[in-house]
């Protein structure tokens, strides 16, 4: 072999040797894809949040998170389960590790399940930093709608950074839309010239719920910008609503009552359970409001006292302009 082919061939050996090496893979870029492609960052209620993903192993104490979970088919490996209702599939499911109410809850039996993903708060908020003891590994996510923002945006976004955790973003735009279509539904057929009302009925008892106060109907004082029959200063958000008598619900000649049947999603089952619309219709107090003679009280959903979740809303919220339409073209008609 002459010195030209050997010369011919070293260069050739380098070259092909550099080329591999430009080929191979950095192992610092590739850990780093890696690491890319595998976690998500969202924003929560206490900051910025890195969630490894799809997480294998999920523990939820939320209800305003329930109802999009079951939805989306996310499996439980434990829950507050004693806090779902029954139209939750989760109750159905024995194998999901069940977490007690928010009142006496088993908080250690999370450590069994070994999270890697906590989706807590609302009842649960008060034990967030005992599941950061409980489970350090894991990575806790808050959504629950902050008191101190507005209730419909807070809703939209929850359902938003639960869609980017579990990689059905397009699920999580179609229930955003679904709201907000629900939502210009009632501000069209809404007149300011019908004053509303709500109340939560509770063991028989009617209580009244302050204009932007609470989690559930006074909020919607502020989304749909309803007239108010009656205001009090300092009302309070007792999930009972306030204590004012029925006469001064009747005085206030309300043209709209909007009512949340707590124990519905309590205790319907209890012997002593007396339905909201019982309790109202016995009431001789409030026969003769404008709501009650025009058959303008309407109900929230059963479970929505355990079932806070945006879908809760928009089905309320479609049932309402069914009604407030439906007197308008009656009022055409007329």
């Amino acid at each position: 072999m002459n010195a030209s082919r050997l010369y011919r061939g070293a260069v050739f050996g380098t070259l092909a040797a550099l080329a591999l090496t430009a080929c191979s893979s950095d192992p610092a870029t590739e850990s780093s894809d890696d690491t890319a492609a595998t976690t998500v960052t969202v924003e929560d209620n206490f900051g910025t949040q890195t969630v490894t993903v799809p997480p294998q192993s999920v523990v939820a104490t939320d209800n305003s998170t329930f109802e999009t979970l079951d939805t989306w088919g996310i499996p439980l490996a434990a829950g507050a389960v004693s806090l779902m209702p029954d139209t939750i599939s989760y109750t159905e499911d024995a194998s999901i590790v069940d977490l007690g109410s928010h009142r006496e809850p088993n908080l250690e039996a999370v450590v069994a399940v070994d999270p890697d993903l906590i989706i807590n708060g609302g009842r649960y908020g008060q034990y967030r930093e005992k599941f950061q003891e409980l489970a350090p590994d894991a990575t806790i996510v808050e959504v629950a709608p902050r008191d101190e923002e507005a209730f419909d945006s807070e809703l939209k976004r929850g359902v938003t950074v639960l869609g980017e955790i579990f990689d059905k973003q397009a699920e999580a735009q179609e229930l955003s839309d679904a709201f907000d279509a629900s939502i210009a539904r009632v501000q069209a057929a809404y007149s300011p010239d019908q004053s509303v009302m709500g109340i939560i009925v509770s063991g028989g008892q009617i209580g009244y719920v302050a204009p932007s106060n609470g989690r559930t109907i006074g909020p919607m004082f502020d989304i749909f910008d309803f007239t108010p029959a009656l205001e009090v200063p300092e009302g309070s958000d007792d999930h009972q609503g306030d204590d004012i008598s029925v006469e001064a619900i009747a005085a206030s000649n309300p043209g709209l009552i909007i009512v949340m049947d707590r124990d519905a999603a309590v205790s319907a089952d209890g012997p002593d359970y007396v339905p909201a619309a019982t309790v109202l219709e016995d009431s001789a107090a409030l026969q003769n409001v404008p709501a009650i003679q025009d058959g303008n009280v309407i109900y929230l959903p059963a479970d929505t006292y355990t079932n806070e979740s945006i879908q809760t809303y928009t089905e309320f919220f479609n049932s309402l302009a069914d009604l407030l339409e439906k007197n308008a073209q009656g009022a055409e008609n007329n």
